[in-house]
């Protein structure tokens, strides 16, 4: 696949992002702690993607009303979804590290390519439902917190859940294999892998053109999360969906470490354990929106807040539980292993493999 850029436009988005990168750098800095004796501190936040929920109903609501409230007035913040802010999500680790983004939200399986290790908590076919993938997270979060200290002094404040990420389908399928040969709309490097490993034709998408992909024939089916799909009219353009939760499109929020030490000590605290109960809540919606999203995409009575559609649901068969297992031990976790080296080995088995019987070979 092509990731060659066309010129001149190829130098126009990179002009256009160099500005925009000098732009938030500016806000950064402003961002640091005022000087003025009476004046409220002021941070520049980027946030998740735009058109879901995650973002509209919790980040930019805790941070435009709440941050004010949690601290008397103290602390105003402004935040921007990452997909609207000219900024490129794989990026975001880079730009966090050098505080251009000083308070940030990170895709864990789009900047993976840069850091394989931080999407080990979020493989495809590791979580199948939502109580697997809490316990992945909660086994794995001391580690996440200590590469991102540790390698991009970036502090941990966060870590965020979308809805399952599941497959749409313009054409009829039965089971996973029926999709050898087909062009799937993925995110990430893993994605890709799991449907290369199946026979399919990975195509990286944005999240932002996924719909058009699907109308322009770009791609054949798309995978996405249930209400994110559902909020974007993705079930409008396809037909089919099929439920096994693929992966759930983890994020983390962080603070580059030099920002956050410049904030008092109770400041710190006090957007700690706001960003703690935010965290909460997106982790509980993303588990309704899972059903809600699904029952809303095939016209289920069971909708709550999403758009009624009719599209066919494709019952997931005791094969494709079998097939699950056997491709995450024998493709998608190998295939992780010889991106991100034995030092994740050794990582992942002290940390999940044990705790879940899925023990990882040196490479």
């Amino acid at each position: 696949m092509c990731r060659c850029s066309h010129e001149p436009l190829g130098g126009i988005r990179l002009l256009v992002r160099s500005v925009v990168a000098l732009g938030m750098l500016v806000a950064a800095l402003a961002a640091s702690p005022s000087r003025a004796a009476d004046g409220p501190i002021r941070l520049e936040v980027v946030g998740g993607l735009a058109a879901v929920s995650q973002y509209t109903k919790f980040e930019a609501p805790f941070w435009t009303h709440d941050v004010p409230q949690l601290t008397q007035g103290r602390v105003l913040a402004e935040i921007h979804p990452f997909d609207e802010s000219g900024l490129s999500g794989r990026e975001m680790l880079q730009l966090m590290r050098l505080g251009v983004v000083p308070f940030g939200t990170a895709l864990l399986n789009v900047v993976s390519g840069d850091e394989p290790e931080l999407n080990a908590v979020d493989l495809p076919m590791l979580n199948p439902d939502m109580a697997a993938l809490r316990n992945t997270v909660k086994l794995y979060r001391a580690h996440l917190h200590q590469i991102l200290r540790e390698k991009y002094g970036i502090e941990l404040l966060g870590v965020y859940a979308y809805p399952a990420q599941v497959l749409y389908c313009t054409q009829p399928f039965t089971t996973l294999k029926d999709l050898a040969g087909r062009r799937v709309r993925t995110s990430a490097v893993s994605q890709s892998e799991l449907m290369s490993a199946l026979g399919a034709i990975p195509i990286v998408t944005p999240f932002s053109e996924m719909v058009s992909a699907i109308k322009n024939d770009v791609v054949d089916c798309a995978i996405t999360g249930t209400m994110s799909g559902n909020q974007i009219g993705l079930a409008e353009v396809t037909s089919y969906i099929y439920p096994m939760s693929i992966s759930w499109g983890l994020s983390f929020f962080g603070a580059n470490g030099a920002a956050w030490d410049q904030l008092p000590l109770d400041i710190r605290a006090e957007l700690q354990s706001g960003i703690h109960k935010l965290e909460l809540s997106i982790w509980d919606s993303a588990d309704q929106e899972t059903a809600s999203g699904l029952a809303c995409d095939i016209g289920s009575s069971a909708c709550v807040g999403g758009k009624i559609f009719h599209m066919n649901l494709v019952p997931i068969k005791l094969e494709d539980e079998a097939q699950r297992e056997l491709l995450l031990s024998k493709s998608i976790l190998p295939r992780w292993i010889q991106r991100c080296g034995n030092d994740c080995v050794a990582a992942w088995n002290e940390t999940l493999g044990t705790a879940l019987g899925i023990r990882a070979p040196a490479e």
